[in-house]
């Protein structure tokens, strides 16, 4: 197992600086995810790793030594590509085993490491076949046996999911962590999905426009994000946001919305009165009935789901995503009232969107 650090990795095209900055260490046998939307600079930082891309500026420390100047053979790094990238004329047997053949390991060698690895993938009675004769999930099965059959320092995987419809790509995610368990290598994952990202990652890298915006295991982006990106990033459906304005009501810190729509948000020592804040809710925070603290609306539409119910709620201009057990029926237009916790309420400054 190999650790694997970024100092200061910046790219540029034509003098275009796309990443600014990238500072990130990796553990031995840890499981990264780079998660954020296209064109945020994930599957850059990927590339570079590999040696695809020249860093720009920077430096890439693998296992502990300097391989900015290495070819990405000699860096010992295994890539498992979103379109599988399998010789359609070779069997899975010879697609396998080819990265072997290839570094001079004699036939036997070859075959022990391939049966080897074919187990290890439930691969072994489709050793003979063609890639076209597999599935979406076998052929991306057989590009991660290509991958492991090398027993690389550091596995990279770009996006290998994306190619496969939703059911298979819960399996091949399940697929995908056991694997890891087993082989225990150190790994660099690239997704735009951030239920890959959460279900997949010892630790979550949330990119955006070429920066890191949080590094942190799943739960810790999902329960402490530290800006309005990461909260509206990270959990689905989106945390829901409204703009208002922080002041005192009976002692108490509230978010003031519109005249008749106050947040109670608790104890909340660092605001001002008259501040212009964002508050956050997401939507499985919410529960039915009046208590305490309680929001009364009015139902636009409701989207069953099978366990859960999705409903969109107005209140006064403010249209919030609300998500309830999923026997709950509403009329369109009826009244519905949304108890919550104050401690559940996120709070953001409006100009700086930094959590408060």
């Amino acid at each position: 197992m190999s650790t694997v650090e970024l100092k200061s990795f910046k790219k540029a095209y034509r003098g275009v600086e796309i990443l600014h900055g990238i500072d990130l260490k990796i553990a031995e046998g840890e499981f990264v995810v780079l998660v954020g939307p296209s064109g945020c600079g994930k599957s850059t930082v990927l590339r570079m790793i590999a040696g695809l891309e020249d860093i720009t500026s920077g430096e890439l420390w693998i296992d502990g030594a300097l391989v900015n100047k290495q070819t990405p053979r000699q860096r010992n790094i295994a890539m498992v590509f979103q379109n599988y990238a399998l010789y359609p004329h070779m069997t899975i047997r010879e697609n396998i085993g080819l990265n072997l053949k290839i570094s001079g390991s004699s036939k036997d060698q070859v075959e022990r490491k391939v049966v080897e690895v074919s187990r290890l993938l439930k691969l072994e009675e489709f050793l003979d076949r063609r890639p076209s004769q597999l599935s979406g999930g076998q052929r991306q099965r057989v590009a991660m046996g290509r991958a492991i059959v090398r027993d690389p320092a550091v596995f990279l995987f770009d996006e290998p999911l994306s190619n496969l419809d939703a059911k298979l790509r819960v399996q091949m995610r399940a697929e995908i962590k056991s694997l890891q368990s087993k082989v225990k290598k150190t790994s660099i994952y690239v997704t735009h999905d951030q239920i890959e990202a959460m279900t997949l990652a010892d630790r979550v890298v949330l990119m955006n426009k070429g920066e890191i915006e949080q590094v942190g295991r799943p739960i810790e982006l999902y329960e402490n994000p530290v800006n309005i990106f990461v909260a509206g990033f990270i959990g689905s459906p989106a945390m829901n946001f409204i703009a208002a304005v922080a002041g005192v009501r009976d002692g108490k810190h509230v978010a003031s919305v519109a005249e008749d729509f106050l947040v109670d948000l608790g104890e909340r020592p660092a605001l001002a009165e008259g501040q212009k804040i964002v508050i956050g809710i997401r939507p499985e925070h919410f529960h039915l009935g009046s208590d305490a603290h309680a929001l009364t609306g009015i139902v636009d539409f409701v989207e069953p789901t099978g366990a859960q119910t999705h409903l969109s709620v107005s209140i006064c201009d403010a249209k919030l995503n609300v998500i309830v057990n999923g026997n709950f029926v509403a009329p369109i237009g009826d009244p519905i009232v949304l108890g919550y916790s104050p401690e559940r309420v996120y709070v953001f400054d409006a100009k700086t969107e930094l959590r408060l």
